[in-house]
């Protein structure tokens, strides 16, 4: 029974692990791939199919991925990018042509770096001479490496170059399409790339991430809101810290920003709930922290995991399967 409940589940972790599979094989040798620009737009759409079907879940599984683990991340990290990007250009009322130079641009910011980035990852001794530099001018061959490729599309190709220039704060609307581009993409960069474990540091959590965007005022509220707007403050598929002395994992988005789908997979005394439990809208207990994945004392199984979210993904009779609720006797 148990297997036949999961297969959907399966199919969908199967399909993001193909999309990033998909999407490191691209970049990580760019020159040697016939038809480049076609098979990257073929990857958007994908992105665009599973995003569609049900954000919650895409956002489940990304924030999970993305805060678990450092193997395969430069892919990792242009998936996430991208996907935010996708979500965030509809809350912006961004013209559909600029919507598809964003997430191009998402995905292929660090073409030029794809094998350095995942080494630099997994790396804890300092960067090296060589490394810094290359990290430093990866915009800019970023870019002739596309023009390499045939790609003419000369917003996307700027918006690579500067896509980690910042820019004075100024109300989207304002500025001209490059601008809002960089604008942008440098906030999801940045962004996903703070709640994101290095061997050299612990990945934080998406709160801690809001407030550092916004230090020394280097990026504008504008996006910074949108993001909380669409994400929420406690995004799904990270964890947070309840009143009880319980730890969560967020499942879905809810009515508001501070107020997501949670269920209990660690209690009080620090040992593993198993089934989690599912807290209900109006008897749950109240979040008092974000939480950043390293934080967390115990070892959570990482396909587990993720099997919740893809319970999560298909309602209440799905999850009544894996989760007990609050006060249940235990199945």
């Amino acid at each position: 029974m148990h297997a036949r409940y999961d297969e959907p589940y399966e199919d969908l972790l199967g399909l993001w692990s193909d999309l990033e599979a998909a999407l490191s094989v691209l970049l990580t040798d760019p020159l040697r791939i016939p038809g480049f620009a076609i098979k990257l737009h073929q990857i958007d759409l994908w992105l665009q199919d599973l995003i569609t079907q049900d954000t919650d879940a895409a956002l489940y599984l990304m924030f999970q991925r993305a805060s678990s683990t450092t193997v395969g991340y430069s892919s990792s990290h242009a998936v996430v990018c991208a996907g935010l990007c996708h979500i965030l250009a509809k809350a912006l009322n961004l013209p559909q042509s600029e919507r598809d130079t964003l997430i191009h641009a998402s995905l292929t910011m660090n073409i030029s770096m794809t094998v350095l980035q995942n080494q630099l990852a997994e790396q804890r001794a300092p960067l090296s001479s060589p490394q810094a530099e290359a990290v430093k001018q990866h915009p800019q061959e970023g870019r002739q490496v596309l023009e390499r490729l045939m790609v003419r599309d000369t917003l996307w190709l700027e918006t690579v170059q500067n896509h980690h220039v910042v820019l004075p704060p100024a109300p989207l609307a304002q500025l001209q399409p490059l601008a809002r581009l960089v604008r942008i993409l440098g906030t999801v960069d940045r962004y996903a790339a703070l709640i994101s474990p290095r061997k050299t540091r612990s990945g934080r959590s998406a709160v801690e991430s809001l407030q550092i965007l916004q230090q020394g005022q280097q990026y504008a509220d504008e996006v910074k809101q949108a993001l909380i707007d669409v994400v929420g403050l406690y995004p799904p598929g990270t964890y947070v810290q309840l009143d009880n002395g319980e730890v969560a994992v967020v499942l879905r988005r809810g009515k508001t920003a501070e107020e997501p789908q949670i269920a209990s997979v660690i209690d009080r005394d620090g040992s593993s709930l198993y089934p989690p439990i599912w807290h209900l809208e109006g008897r749950r207990p109240t979040i008092q922290s974000a939480l950043a994945r390293s934080s967390l004392t115990l070892d959570l199984d990482l396909r587990s995991m993720a099997q919740l979210g893809g319970h999560s993904s298909r309602g209440n009779a799905a999850l009544n399967r894996v989760i007990k609720l609050p006060g249940s006797q235990r199945r």
